[in-house]
C-alpha cells in the first residue's frame, strides 16, 4: 500500500481526499490545512492524522506521495519540500505562478526520477481522448482552423476581496479557467508559440480578469481562438469544448459528446459521411471510484499506477504543465504590450 498525503483541504483537496481513501492500493495517512474546523471534522470521523504544518506532516510522515490542492501561490514551496524528501507530487492546476520555479522542479523530478502530474483533469475524459486519437489518425486531414471554449457561472457579481481576486494566489479566469483549455488544446492539437491578439475583461470583479479572448498559432502552424469567460450564469458548471476544421469534416467536441462530420466515410474508424454523434459513454475510462465524472479518479489511478511502475507517465507531467504556464506568460506579456 501507498502512504499518502493531501494539504489544502478545499474543493479539490476534500475530492482528492475521498477518492484516495476509497483506492484500494493507497492508504491516506495524512492531510493538512490551516482551517481548525475542517481537521477537527477529519480528528473525528477519520482516522487520518490531521496537521496543520505541512513540514511537520513530513517529517512525522513517510509518505510515498502528496497531493498539493492549495492555492497557486504555495506550489513551488510545497512540491520543492516533497521532492526534497524524494516524495511523488500531484499538483493542482495551474502548476505555478513562475515559469522561473516551474522549470526548476521539472528539473527537480527529472533527476530524481520522481513521478510528477497536474491536476488537468481533461485529459482524462473519454471524448477529448478521442478527438486526439481522431486527429492522430488524419480523419479529419489537414486543420485550417480551431476553436475552444470554456464558460461558467464562478464570479457572477460584485463581492469582496478572496483569492479569486488576488493574481499572485492564482486567481482569475486566465489561471482557472483559461489555464485548463490551454492545457487541452496545447496537448491535442498543437502547443502554442505565438500570440496574435488578446482581449481581457473584467465584468465582475477588480484586479483580475473574468474573460479571456485571444487568437493563437500552434507549432504546427495551425491557428485559432480561445474564447472564455467564468462570469457567464447561463451554465450550471464549466462547460469546456473545441471546434476542429480540417480539410476532410469538422469534430465539436465537449464532455458529453462528439459530433464528427465527414465528406466522406472513414472504414478505418467506422465514420459515416455527413455527421457521425458519439457519447462519453463509449469512451468513460473504468474507475474504482466515482466522484464528480470518472475524470477525477482516472488521473488519481493514473498517478498512482505509474508510482507502482516507478515510471513517469506521459499524461500531465510537469513539463506539460509548465509549458501551460508559459503560454499564460504569453498572453499577458502580450496583453500589457499593447
Amino acid at each position: 500500500m501507498l502512504k499518502a498525503g493531501i494539504v489544502g483541504l478545499g474543493k479539490m483537496g476534500i475530492s482528492h481526499a475521498a477518492i484516495l481513501g476509497a483506492h484500494p492500493l493507497v492508504d491516506l495517512v495524512s492531510v493538512c490545512d490551516t482551517s481548525s474546523l475542517v481537521l477537527n471534522a477529519f480528528k473525528k470521523y477519520s482516522r487520518v492524522n490531521p496537521y496543520d504544518d505541512f513540514n511537520k506532516m513530513l517529517s512525522k510522515e513517510q509518505l510515498d506521495l502528496v497531493v498539493i490542492a492549495t492555492p497557486t501561490k504555495h506550489h513551488y514551496n510545497m512540491t520543492k519540500t516533497a521532492f526534497d524528501r524524494n516524495i511523488n507530487v500531484f499538483c493542482e492546476k495551474p502548476f505555478s505562478l513562475s515559469t522561473t520555479e516551474g522549470t526548476e522542479l521539472v528539473e527537480i523530478a527529472r533527476q530524481r526520477s520522481l513521478v510528477n502530474q497536474v491536476g488537468y483533469h481533461n485529459h482524462f475524459i473519454g471524448t477529448f481522448r478521442e478527438v486526439k486519437n481522431l486527429l492522430d489518425n488524419n480523419v479529419i486531414g489537414e486543420i485550417v482552423h480551431f476553436n475552444g471554449e470554456a464558460y461558467g457561472p464562478v464570479v457572477t457579481r460584485e463581492k469582496g476581496s478572496t483569492w479569486r481576486s488576488k493574481p499572485s494566489e492564482g486567481g482569475g479566469c486566465m489561471l482557472d479557467y483559461a489555464s485548463h483549455l490551454i492545457n487541452l488544446i496545447q496537448e491535442i492539437v498543437g502547443r502554442p508559440v505565438k500570440v496574435n491578439g488578446v482581449l481581457l475583461k473584467s465584468i465582475y470583479s477588480g484586479g483580475v480578469d473574468d474573460a479571456v479572448y485571444t487568437l493563437l498559432t500552434l507549432d504546427n502552424s495551425i491557428s485559432g481562438t480561445m474564447l472564455v469567460n467564468w462570469s457567464d450564469e447561463t451554465y450550471r458548471k464549466m462547460s469546456t469544448s473545441v471546434t476542429l476544421l480540417g480539410k476532410k469534416g469538422k469534430i465539436i467536441c465537449d464532455a458529453t459528446e462528439i459530433k464528427i462530420f465527414l465528406k466522406e466515410p472513414n472504414k478505418d474508424q467506422k465514420l459515416d459521411k455527413g455527421w457521425n454523434i458519439k457519447y462519453i459513454t463509449d469512451y468513460s475510462p473504468v474507475v474504482n471510484y466515482h466522484l464528480r465524472g470518472e475524470e477525477y479518479s482516472a488521473q488519481i489511478d493514473y498517478f498512482i499506477q505509474n508510482i507502482i511502475n516507478n515510471q513517469q507517465g506521459t499524461l500531465n507531467t510537469f513539463e506539460q504543465g509548465l509549458y501551460t504556464d508559459k503560454v499564460i506568460e504569453m498572453i499577458y506579456n502580450y496583453d500589457k504590450a499593447n
